[in-house]
């Protein structure tokens, strides 16, 4: 059943990937398509029905164990 769920209608993977800007284009680019594969690879969904988005976070927007990214040094 390539490409198919369990259900017998077609794979939409949809991934989302958060991080920190800074990446040029071509990091971007390259992620993407190296997600993509990953995923077609292991889900069996075809590359098509693969929707990969990246968020860029600004580090004033999250923390970890209290801090805030932006303070930490």
């Amino acid at each position: 059943m390539k490409g198919n769920d369990t259900k017998g209608g077609t794979c939409m993977p949809y991934v989302t990937v958060k991080m920190l800007p800074g990446r040029t284009v071509e990091q971007k680019r390259a992620l993407i398509e190296k997600v993509t594969d990953a995923v077609s690879e292991t889900t069996n969904a075809p590359k098509e029905n693969i929707t990969v988005f990246i968020e860029e976070m600004d580090a004033t927007h999250y923390g970890q164990a209290g801090v805030m990214h932006a303070d930490k040094k």
